[in-house]
């Protein structure tokens, strides 16, 4: 019994860890409101490394259309600006010397389209994963000859009942993401 709450628990910790990742993967996409999330995969060259943004400078919405990056060394100023620009994140960074500002421009109708087709394709392969992790559990369910036939056949319906669930929140969030999306 022990050894099949762990599976079941271990399953379940996979599966969060699916959220987890496609939670990030929304983050990174635009919405009409400045989000810093969407720099996240920015890696600026440093000291010959490349480092992500957030390690080398503060990022902060001080205005719900602008995000504000402020390095820690002032001479990082132009690595970051490079950077953002080879990122092509549809956002042209505004230097003054101290700071780098984003400001971030309404979407058009087609963009936002757009997005909500790539918020469409995390969400497929999300579900993919979570589908995945339940094929290698049931895999080895059906493999373990030392389980009973009732005993696999209950943890298989456990874990089918676990991955809906977590098909059901990957398609929540989805949902809420393209609803984020598309208001103006």
């Amino acid at each position: 019994m022990p050894q099949q709450d762990e599976l079941v628990k271990s399953t379940k910790e996979k599966m969060s860890h699916t959220i987890e990742s496609f939670q990030k993967d929304l983050n990174t996409v635009r919405t009409g409101r400045a989000n810093s999330a969407v720099l996240d995969n920015i890696k600026v060259e440093y000291y010959g490394f490349p480092t992500p943004l957030n390690e080398i400078a503060q990022v902060s919405t001080p205005e719900p259309r602008v995000i504000m990056i402020k390095p820690y060394e002032h001479d990082s100023l132009k690595l970051i600006e490079t950077a953002i620009i080879k990122a092509n994140i549809g956002m042209m960074p505004n230097n003054d010397g101290s700071v780098i500002r984003l400001n971030v421009p309404p979407l058009t109708e087609e963009r936002r389209k757009e997005y909500v087709k790539l918020v469409g394709k995390y969400t497929e392969n999300a579900k993919i994963a979570v589908r995945n992790i339940r094929r290698a559990v049931n895999d080895l369910l059906k493999n373990d000859k030392a389980m009973s036939e009732d005993v696999t056949k209950r943890l298989e319906k456990e874990i089918q009942k676990l991955t809906d669930e977590i098909v059901a929140k990957v398609d929540s969030l989805a949902k809420a993401k393209e609803k984020d999306i598309m208001t103006i």
